[in-house]
């Protein structure tokens, strides 16, 4: 006797949010309005600069050529959440809609077959107000960042709204721009690209992203069961259910699984994704009696890219415009929202007169080593996971063969080194280089909320409020928090009585004076207002 193989069951779609169409006002008028910044598409690292300068009181205009969130379908792209990213939403305004909505997580397993090889706690050695990740669709991001963006009110969103040309001019930048009304024209000041991996403004500029497509295939599929699963991260680097290759699953919101398998080399994209061949990837992996409901199936082939300069003139490159890396390790849509929060507060100052020009050439000294941080350590994952060579594979199957018996081995195996918000090299921007300060709690408030206050670097002081150096700080416009020492900053800071941290705008440390006096804090902070102006 046979047995029938189970129905296969589909969710119903995703309704996504659409927003109208309103007719822009100048497609009514003769003349050219220039307009400070224009930002072209709105998914991660676009919604994410027009949130972050709207709530730095900057208005911006914000072009997309779609009128909803996320990819046409169901597809869950993007979704894990790292903690600098979480704590940039917590300044924004939506992070408490992200926790609430998302699956937060901080334990991840590793297999080799049936046995788990180590096991980590991402919570351990964490100081800051938000956790480790937050695993979330990316729609839902773009969708809280939209009505956020909606709420504060200083931004002008325009849906359906296609960028047809660009053309960089002596002091603008003149796009061209199709709409259901018509064409019209504009200038822009400054144009930021956030169109992603395919731009089509680095295309008319003519610029290389030097993009290397993967030999390996993955199947993503999106995937509600019946009876849940544990709430961590696992990853397979040999699945005995998928042919000995690699497995990462992780759980969304509305109980969905994102569930990514590789695939042969040569596999077929469109078998791959079959209904009936996802189906029996599942069952082999969970048990023949599991119940479930698709979400959504696809393809997928890795690829990366990295241009040499994000910035060309008066026009930036954010997000996957500038730089895609492998998925491995949550290092893409995080470090576009990273990219964002570099830049806005830097056009921000120069809004309000605190920096020229000079300053937004940090953007591509800061970023651009961050984005090749990253590209280097995926690029390791995808050798191990797929070993490009002979050698290549004995060493990986060696080190498989230690991991089992030896943990010094097990630091080795490399399935996606998680994201972290990278460090910044030095220059005349960080005389000493920079770190990313996570959102600690002090008293009432948090990193993140005085950050919050206004658009200002912030001075924590760890001593009496009216000792020189503090007030050295606030004659040069510094909001400065005094604290008394304990274990959180004294780990964070080196912090003891007499010192004083300097935390840019970004949540970025420029650098820490211990037994700090009036001189030094001057001398430190006319450094900084000397390298944000051109001489």
């Amino acid at each position: 006797m046979t047995t029938r193989p189970a129905a296969i069951r589909f969710a119903p779609p995703y309704d996504l949010p659409r927003w109208p169409f309103v007719p822009p006002p100048e497609s009514s008028r003769d003349d050219i309005v220039r307009h400070p910044v224009v930002i072209v598409g709105a998914g991660l690292s676009g919604l994410t600069l027009a949130c972050d300068l709207a709530v730095r009181g900057v208005h911006c205009l914000l072009l997309d050529d779609d009128d909803t969130v996320g990819a046409r379908g169901a597809s869950s792209r993007g979704i894990c959440y790292a903690q600098k990213s979480l704590e940039i939403f917590a300044r924004l305004g939506i992070y408490e809609r992200i926790r609430a909505k998302g699956i937060q997580w901080s334990v991840g397993r590793t297999y080799i077959g049936h046995d788990e090889l180590y096991r980590f706690d991402l919570q351990t050695d964490s100081l800051s107000e938000q956790p480790p990740f937050i695993n979330l669709q990316q729609f839902y991001v773009e969708w809280f960042l939209v009505e956020r963006i909606l709420e504060i009110g200083r931004t002008d969103l325009r849906w359906k709204n296609r960028v047809t040309s660009i053309e960089p001019t002596d002091d603008a930048v003149r796009l061209q721009i199709e709409t259901p009304a018509g064409y019209y024209a504009i200038d822009a000041a400054l144009l930021v690209d956030a169109t992603g991996a395919n731009s089509p403004i680095r295309t008319q500029l003519g610029l290389d992203p030097h993009t290397s497509l993967a030999t390996d295939r993955w199947c993503i599929t999106d995937v509600r069961f019946d009876d849940p699963l544990p709430a961590e991260r696992r990853t397979w680097t040999e699945a005995p259910f998928n042919e000995g290759r690699a497995v990462w699953q992780h759980l969304m919101a509305d109980n969905v699984w994102r569930m990514d398998y590789q695939m042969a080399p040569d596999a077929d994209p469109e078998w791959i994704a079959r209904p009936e061949v996802a189906s029996a990837r599942l069952r082999q992996q969970l048990g023949p009696d599991v119940a479930f409901e698709f979400v959504w199936i696809g393809p997928y082939q890795y690829r990366d890219l990295l241009l040499d300069d994000f910035r060309h003139g008066r026009v930036f490159f954010i997000g996957d415009a500038a730089h895609v890396v492998s998925p491995f390790g949550a290092r893409g849509g995080n470090n576009g929202i990273q990219d964002a929060a570099n830049l806005a507060w830097k056009l921000a100052h120069l809004s309000e007169g605190l920096a020229d020009d000079a300053l937004l050439d940090s953007y591509q000294a800061e970023r651009h080593p961050a984005a090749l941080e990253n590209l280097t350590i995926t690029r390791r994952t995808a050798a191990f996971l797929a070993p490009p060579s002979k050698g290549a594979r004995l060493f990986r199957d060696a080190l498989l063969a230690l991991a089992r018996a030896h943990p010094f081995a097990r630091l080795m195996v490399d399935t996606g080194r998680m994201a972290r918000a990278n460090d910044y090299p030095d220059s005349c921007w960080l005389p000493a280089g920079g770190r990313s300060v996570p959102n600690i709690r002090f008293g009432q408030t948090t990193l993140m909320q005085a950050l919050g206050r206004s658009n200002r670097y912030l001075a924590l002081w760890f001593g009496a409020p009216d000792a020189p150096a503090a007030e050295a700080a606030t004659s040069n416009g510094i909001e400065v928090i005094s604290l008394e020492p304990d274990d959180v900053t004294g780990r964070v800071f080196d912090a003891r009585a007499g010192s004083l941290a300097l935390i840019r705008p970004d949540a970025y440390l420029v650098g820490v004076l211990h037994e700090a006096q009036a001189d030094d804090v001057d001398a430190l902070i006319g450094r900084l207002q000397r390298a944000a102006r051109r001489a």
